[in-house]
């Protein structure tokens, strides 16, 4: 039977991180990939803040929940080759088509444009349009080294062994959250943090996949939620105002136990009171990958015709980027899956959805 909520919690990071990035282009605390002497709105730096340490870990969390339930009905090899199209083509060959937008101008924003010769300002923008795409890359790679794993572990002994864990060890987890937050991390692309997201797919995959797991959760679901907000309180006064994407911020233990906290409370929270499918949540089921993979460069061209060809004040900017970016990236996502190559390369998707 599947499990509506996970569902329901991936498509609504989703939606969060569209917000989120809105917040994260206009951001005026110094964290890197913005648009330079941006009209700013500080309120808003604070809750990019509040939601950056534990969105993309959550993310990451329900994906290997996803991948053991995959697993158990695809060999190994069936279950590579559905990621290598689902998650490497979108990766790689969607720069090629629709990302270099991001790389170009990202590279126009900062200037660099200028100094690189024009029959390399495609290949250029290709190589740096990445964006958001590193998620996708990054799991992809998990994944291969999950099937690894599993060929090490013939008899699941690990997954049956953490399927014992009760509350106190689901708690005592964020000493190993907050270890693996120390480790891997990229020194200037903070995003790509490899230690802690490893960690978090793999706790998805070996703990959080249990039942009796998801159930304990579902009990203590409200005074963890209780906790998380009274955590977001406190990690908004320490950090709110600063840069929120700095290695100071990221490997605190405040920070990584606030997102811990929080990740238990979602996961919860959504096992009791999201479990369920309606027509919405189905299409949001269905397209929030496609609206994850497209909506960046989709952004980036409104915050970039706001800010350098309107002079609207900062409130007007952060509302007109992020109604349009909504309408819009929904707009050209319901157009690419109907394109039959472009969809492929893109979205992954071999045939119309």
């Amino acid at each position: 039977m599947r499990k509506h909520y996970l569902d329901n919690i991936r498509w609504t990071v989703v939606i969060l991180v569209l917000i989120f990035h809105v917040f994260y282009i206009f951001n005026g605390v110094g964290v890197p990939g913005g648009i330079p002497d941006a009209k700013n709105i500080p309120a808003f730096d604070t809750a990019a803040a509040v939601a950056n340490p534990w969105s993309m870990v959550l993310l990451f969390i329900v994906a290997g929940i996803s991948a053991r339930y995959s697993l158990q009905k695809r060999t190994s090899r069936q279950f590579i080759k559905e990621r290598a199209v689902k998650l490497l083509i979108p990766s790689t060959l969607g720069l090629f088509v629709v990302h270099w937008i991001t790389g170009y101008l990202n590279l126009k924003i900062s200037g660099g444009l200028a100094h690189i010769p024009k029959p390399l300002v495609y290949p250029f923008s290709v190589l740096t349009g990445i964006g958001p795409l590193w998620f996708i890359q990054v799991l992809f790679l998990f994944s291969c080294i999950l099937v690894l794993l599993r060929k090490a572990d013939k008899n699941d002994k690990i997954w049956a062994l953490c399927g014992k864990a009760n509350l106190p060890v689901i708690l005592l987890l964020f000493l190993l959250i907050f270890g693996s937050a120390q480790v891997l991390n990229m020194p200037v692309l903070t995003m790509c943090r490899f230690g802690i997201y490893f960690t978090s797919f793999l706790i998805g995959y070996y703990l959080f996949s249990h039942e009796n797991v998801q159930e304990t959760l579902e009990k203590v679901c409200l005074p963890m939620l209780c906790l998380a907000i009274f955590g977001a309180v406190l990690y908004a006064f320490r950090y709110g105002g600063g840069n929120y994407a700095s290695s100071d911020c990221l490997e605190s233990m405040t920070t990584n136990l606030y997102l811990w906290i929080a990740v238990l409370a979602i996961m919860g929270c959504y096992k009791k009171y999201f479990n369920n499918e309606t027509a919405f949540t189905r299409y949001m089921t269905k397209s929030s990958f496609g609206i994850y993979v497209l909506h960046y460069p989709v952004l980036l061209i409104i915050c970039y015709i706001l800010h350098f060809h309107f002079d609207f004040p900062a409130l007007c900017n952060y509302i007109i980027a992020l109604v349009v970016e909504l309408i819009m990236t929904f707009i050209v996502y319901e157009i690419v899956k109907r394109i039959p190559l472009i969809r492929f390369m893109v979205l992954g998707i071999r045939r119309k959805a």
